[in-house]
């Protein structure tokens, strides 16, 4: 008796709690429909399925095309506001224009199935949008969850407007295979990518963090079909609680499959969906309950079947040109309405591209002085940087913003800002400017800085500040940024130079926060280089803003390793030094997509630059170098010979002095052609030092291959005026004998040998009455010549061949003036005598060695117009 009073109690409780529901169902209708509700459960079932056909249906006479899911019953439904239960119902879908935003508009009511009764089935709505989720117990390894999520994020996409919502998924448990069915929409730029690894997840939750904390228009739909890893599931989870201001929406699948000892997550804002082996079983949605005592839906739910493939593609096409439309970028959406309108006392800010629709401003300032670049080849780095700089020079005056531009590879990064011979217009802010640049024009730029930080350290010493932002108005200095393309050649190898340069970096970048001087380094990498060893951690440590385009994670730091960014023109900005937790992706525009609009914004700012300024400094890493665009010399006491162009930020003339002083000759060495060039250079280039007629030039080509370099100077250097005569081997060594015994007819005599180790047999023949060569005649004149005015210019065509000419290396400052062309550093070296030589031979560069002064320097050397280094063969 006690167990069938036990039952029978049951079956009255059961009984009085249908009776409540139905009750509170017919209230609702009655709110809903303001008619009465019929008695029979039947007429109930059939007026629920009305009103969702309603809900989906267009009105009547409507002449918008109907979304490609309608069928499937998407129903774009606006709650809150009135009481739980009431909905305010827009038939026609959202207008045209209409973007809901998660702080404004509720969410949408999206169909996931059919309720089924006893006496009929009607269609089940449920509330999501920003701030409104849904969580289901299996992941998508199980094929009804999987149909399920497709079916909502095509529901909601056909629901809102077009572009307003952005979906990203992730999937560690299927490989992202949940995902496959929806490839349309990832490719009309609306699905995002799928972030399966641990990393991938990671980067995908700093995103969606970074778009909760914005606050954006956009709602950002995160689909996760199978549950991530204990550290990312409570993140998960916490954008559940972060409310329809955070425009975040979560469809979160596996919420019961956790790791065994793990409680689910607790989860805000979401309706639960368990299933069982045929139904689903919903429970009550946040704010808008099926049951007054939180049991959920009283009966099962049969889910919807996957979208046909047609609706996908019908869906990725309609969305897609939208989304091109409205997320299209370019170069203007950047730039400010006004040019120049912006004060560099507290730093530099300007706007770098979008996340999503909302505009990302970066800063050089006291938070983020310096900039970390990194991106494979191709991944857009110089875009970017082109971006940045075009967005600086229109925020910022000339006055407040000075740009050192500095790219290694081989390329045209910066050649748009700088004169030319079809096209003098030049950027204003530029000072100087590298294309193609040696490792010692790095050095030399770097060096120009550090002499930069000095002056304005004893500018602040004066005023007795410690920043920039401190100067009296009277003392304005603008601020200094200089970007450092493939910045990692600097640091080839382990040598003196750079050395030099990581030392230079590193004090540029500790004290160019104070002193207003910014550095923006760009590279494929910036591991694996050998100068840097024991040094990355104190120089990229004060890098805090960090950029990562495609294959350039790395700059993000020692971290676990990082999904980054993809697709080109797309970036990952981490202003924490790479810490997790502050990393945005962004786009960014090609400035040169719209070539024309570029030129103009290029001839605007040049037109409107302040009279007195100059173009900058321009190192063409590529140019050949032409003793005739060199100002023509004004005669002097003291001559000297100019051979080429220094590799220094000026870009001044490489020349020797030649006075009185014992070996002050000039030997250049080398079997490149080249050689003949640069002697031909230095041989004309002393002709306009001397009235006419006031220096003698002795002539002698003793190799074929200089020919045409010897006879194009002797024709000069008779222009010019002087005395030309022109010898062989033989006569070489006659005029070497007398010049060695006594000066010459004229204040000044000059012997030009084009390849004188030609005459080393010559020269090494001993006179049979004195016993004397032609090496001690010329030893003799190499010491004392210069007292009497009397210089040699010679070209030697191996480093052997001059030592034994000169007598052994103990003799090497009898030619105390040196051009090295295509000699290897080791053997320069050791004929110099100096051990750590930084020198790489290679076409259209010589090392420039004077013994006396004693300096080294890189230079572009002197060749005849139309001659190409690089041709030679």
């Amino acid at each position: 008796m006690g167990r069938l009073a036990s039952a029978y109690g049951q079956a009255v409780a059961a009984h009085r709690q249908a009776r409540q529901r139905w009750t509170a169902a017919r209230a609702l209708l009655d709110r809903l429909a303001g008619q009465p509700v019929p008695e029979r459960t039947a007429d109930l079932v059939a007026r629920l399925a009305r009103l969702a056909d309603a809900l989906v249906a267009p009105p009547p006479g409507s002449t918008d095309r109907a979304d490609p899911t309608a069928s499937a019953g998407a129903t774009p439904v606006v709650f809150g506001g009135p009481p739980p239960g009431h909905v305010v119902v827009s038939p026609g879908g959202p207008a045209r224009g209409h973007r809901p935003t998660p702080s404004g508009d509720g969410p949408a009511a999206v169909r996931i199935g059919e309720a089924s009764t006893a006496d009929g089935r009607f269609p089940l709505l449920l509330p999501l949008g920003a701030g409104r989720h849904l969580a289901v117990d299996g992941d998508a390894r199980d094929p009804r969850v999987a149909v399920l999520l497709r079916v909502l994020v095509l529901r909601l996409l056909t629901t809102a407007a077009p572009g307003s919502v952005r979906v990203v998924g992730i999937d560690p448990a299927a490989w992202g295979a949940t995902f496959i069915p929806l490839r349309p929409l990832r490719d009309a730029g609306v699905l995002g990518s799928v972030a399966t690894t641990e990393a991938e997840i990671g980067a995908l939750l700093d995103a969606a963090e970074a778009h909760a904390r914005a606050g954006e228009a956009e709602l950002l739909l995160v689909v996760a079909a199978s549950a991530p890893g204990p550290r990312e599931l409570a993140r998960l989870a916490a954008l559940t609680h972060a409310g329809p201001s955070a425009g975040v929406c979560v469809l979160f699948a596996g919420r019961a499959v956790t790791t065994p000892g793990q409680a689910p997550p607790t989860l805000g804002g979401t309706t639960e969906v368990r299933l069982d082996e045929r139904y689903a079983r919903v429970g009550d949605p946040p704010g808008y309950p099926f049951s007054a005592d939180g049991t959920g839906l009283p009966v099962p739910v049969l889910l919807d079947g996957d979208p046909p493939a047609a609706a996908v593609q019908a869906l990725a096409d309609r969305l897609g040109a939208q989304v091109r439309r409205d997320t299209a970028l370019h170069l203007a959406d950047l730039l400010p309405e006004r040019r120049w309108t912006g004060s560099a006392r507290d730093g530099l800010t300007t706007v770098v591209g979008r996340c999503g629709r909302t505009p990302v401003s970066l800063a050089f300032d006291d938070a983020t002085p310096h900039w970390l670049v990194g991106g494979r080849t191709g991944a857009g780095k110089t875009v970017f940087l082109l971006d940045v700089l075009y967005g600086l020079a229109t925020r910022y005056s000339p006055a407040e913003l000075h740009l050192w531009l500095l790219d290694f590879k081989e390329g045209v990064s910066f050649t748009e800002f700088v004169p030319t011979d079809r096209d003098p217009s030049f950027l204003p802010h530029a000072r100087a400017v590298g294309v193609e640049s040696d490792r010692e024009y790095g050095l030399a730029v770097l060096r120009e800085l550090r002499r930069e930080l000095g002056r304005r350290a004893g500018l602040f010493k004066r005023h007795g500040v410690t920043k920039l932002a401190d100067l009296p108005d009277t003392e304005p200095v603008p601020r200094t940024v200089a970007v450092i393309d493939e910045f990692h050649v600097l640091f080839a190898g382990n040598d003196r130079l750079a050395r030099e340069a990581v030392d230079l970096l590193e004090e540029l970048a500790r004290k160019g926060r104070s002193y207003g001087v910014h550095l923006v380094l760009a590279s494929q990498s910036t591991s694996g280089v050998e100068a840097l060893y024991g040094r990355a951690e104190s120089l990229f440590g004060q890098f805090a803003l960090r950029v990562a385009l495609p294959g350039g994670e790395a700059v993000l730091g020692p971290r676990a390793t990082v999904a980054g960014p993809t697709r080109i023109g797309t970036a990952l900005v981490n202003t924490a030094a790479g810490a997790a937790g502050a990393d945005t992706l962004l786009r960014f525009p090609d400035a040169h997509a719209d070539a024309r609009q570029l030129a103009r914004l290029r001839y605007e700012l040049w037109d409107a630059r302040p009279d007195d300024t100059g173009p900058p400094e321009v190192f063409r890493g590529y140019a050949t170098a032409h003793l005739e665009d060199e100002p023509t010399p004004a005669a002097t006491r003291r001559p000297a010979v100019l051979v080429g162009r220094t590799v220094d930020v000026a870009g001044s003339t490489a020349r020797f002095d030649l006075d009185a002083s014992p070996g002050r000759h000039l030997a250049v060495v080398g079997t490149s052609a080249t050689g003949a060039h640069v002697l031909r250079a230095a041989a004309l280039s002393l002709a306009g030092q001397h009235r006419p007629g006031e220096a003698e030039f002795v002539l002698a080509a003793l190799v074929a291959s200089a020919d045409g370099a010897a006879d194009d100077t002797a024709a000069g250097l008779k222009a010019a005026g002087h005395p030309v005569t022109q010898v062989d081997a033989a006569g070489l060594r006659a005029r070497v004998a007398g010049l060695a015994a006594g000066p010459g007819e004229r204040g000044r005599t000059y012997l030009v040998v084009f390849g004188v180790d030609a005459a080393h047999a010559v020269l090494a023949a001993a006179d049979p009455d004195t016993y004397r060569t032609g090496h001690d005649d010329l030893r003799a004149l190499l010491r004392a010549g210069p007292g009497r005015g009397v210089h040699l210019l010679g070209w030697w065509r191996g480093l052997r061949r001059l030592a034994d000419d000169l007598g052994g290396s103990q003799n090497r400052d009898d030619v105390a003036c040196l051009v090295a062309l295509n000699v290897p550093a080791d053997d320069l070296g050791l004929h110099l005598g100096v051990t750590d030589l930084v020198w790489t031979p290679r076409p259209n560069r010589a090392l420039l060695v004077d013994r006396h002064a004693p300096r080294t320097a890189l230079i572009v050397p002197f060749v005849r117009p139309g001659y190409h280094p690089d041709e030679e063969h």
